[in-house]
């Protein structure tokens, strides 16, 4: 798609913001990316982050269904399989996560059941809200969402690494779920580029786009904080 000036400044706004937006840039997922965060804070992002891995299928294919255009339909698809394992069974993202819970000695049927941290439950009530409403907002939820994995990733990474030499509980880690997903993470910002591109000159739908995107995110970062043990 050819983009004029303006279209071309608006993709590099909405990106930038989303890439540098507090939902990865907070203080518990640097003290994570560093080493710094307590056993307990580390039970708690293993634990809360489970209930996203297992419930995000649902949710997206809540947008899916609702969604009229097809390109935007096609993308979406190609997200949600990628979720359910590109046609492979065992490389199903919510199953990878479990055997990552049971490498550190915890038991993810046991975890289903398990109350959820309000900060936790606002954020998955809130994807389901934003996913069900106006269109182009959601569209601009689960671009915000998207967007802003890679540099989620880049920091869970070196942290769980750190995590496994600081806490003998954790010497036999299985991280094969975060290096599986972060290798996904482009295919599926270019499916959201894609989407953002079929939208790109109706003016409505841009702002629409970016309020779905800032909003989803500041409840991702509300999500990060609550995980944090105070002292």
């Amino acid at each position: 798609m050819a983009l004029n000036n303006a279209n071309d400044s608006f993709y590099q706004e909405i990106y930038s913001m989303v890439k540098k937006h507090p939902a990865t840039n907070n203080d518990f997922i640097d003290r994570f990316s560093r080493g710094e965060i307590t056993y307990e804070e580390f039970e708690n992002f293993s634990i809360e982050f489970y209930h996203f891995t297992r419930e995000w299928v649902s949710i997206l294919s809540v947008l899916l269904v609702n969604t009229p255009n097809e390109n935007d339909a096609e993308s979406l698809t190609r997200i949600l399989v990628s979720e359910l394992g590109d046609m492979d069974p065992a490389k199903r993202h919510e199953l990878l996560y479990r055997k990552y819970l049971r490498s550190i000695g915890m038991s993810p049927e046991e975890l289903i059941f398990r109350e959820q941290l309000p900060s936790t439950k606002q954020w998955l009530d809130k994807m389901r809200e934003y996913f069900a409403s106006d269109h182009f907002t959601a569209l601009g939820a689960e671009y915000g969402l998207e967007n802003m994995a890679i540099p989620m990733w880049e920091k869970l990474l070196p942290g769980l690494e750190k995590a496994k030499h600081k806490f003998p509980k954790l010497r036999s880690m299985d991280i094969e779920y975060f290096t599986f997903h972060r290798e996904l993470e482009e295919h599926h910002e270019e499916e959201m580029a894609n989407v953002l591109g079929e939208h790109i000159n109706d003016k409505v739908a841009k702002e629409k786009f970016t309020k779905g995107a800032s909003g989803m995110l500041d409840y991702e970062k509300e999500f990060w904080d609550g995980l944090a043990v105070k002292v």
